[in-house]
């Protein structure tokens, strides 16, 4: 059976939208767009670049998959993770799209999220990582798939935006199995399902 760890960049109030850039997701009129990039330094790159070396494939909802289609599959820059990115195989779980051809080796997984992923999860390949995605990451730790977290807690709140956890979570318990703190205050925690 296959694990899915779910890598979140989050704030100290937990708010996940809008990492990248100002136009990232304004939904709900959230403000605070691109908050993320001012914390990023060497060595949350060789952190991040961890989780690369080990072969996996990425599961994604529609709206991340969109986003990270129009930032990372047309990159040709030489970025280590621009080449991840655009040789993973990636999981689109989504009611609504029609098509993921835009990108290679990308496969739709169409209807209810928490019963395509159980399918995909139970079958033999690669382990699966989330990279963003809340609604889906949601979904998924409400019916127990999701095995490992990889937080990057920043330090900074805003206030508003869209949580990792809104509303009521199950309960569920995890062991912390390592971290690491950035020289900008940016902790990055590892976390196991019990």
């Amino acid at each position: 059976m296959r694990s899915i760890t779910a890598r979140m960049f989050m704030t100290l109030d937990g708010v996940v939208q809008g990492l990248g850039r100002p136009d990232e997701d304004t939904r709900g009129g959230f403000p605070h767009g691109g908050w993320g990039p001012r914390y990023n330094d060497d060595v949350m790159g060789r952190e991040l670049a961890k989780g690369m070396a080990a072969p996996g494939d990425l599961l994604f909802g529609r709206r991340t998959w969109q986003d990270f289609l129009a930032v990372w599959g047309r990159a040709s820059d030489g970025n280590p993770f621009s080449a991840h990115m655009n040789a993973a195989t990636k999981y689109v779980v989504s009611r609504t799209l029609d098509d993921v051809a835009d990108w290679p080796n990308s496969t739709l997984l169409r209807g209810d999220a928490t019963e395509t992923v159980a399918g995909l999860k139970a079958r033999p390949g690669n382990d699966l990582s989330i990279n963003g995605s809340a609604a889906l990451v949601r979904s998924l730790h409400a019916a127990g798939l999701i095995d490992h977290y990889t937080l990057l807690i920043h330090p900074l709140t805003l206030g508003s935006g869209t949580r990792l956890f809104e509303g009521p979570a199950p309960l569920t318990e995890y062991e912390l199995t390592g971290s690491v703190t950035t020289p900008k205050g940016v902790i990055i925690a590892h976390y196991t399902r019990r």
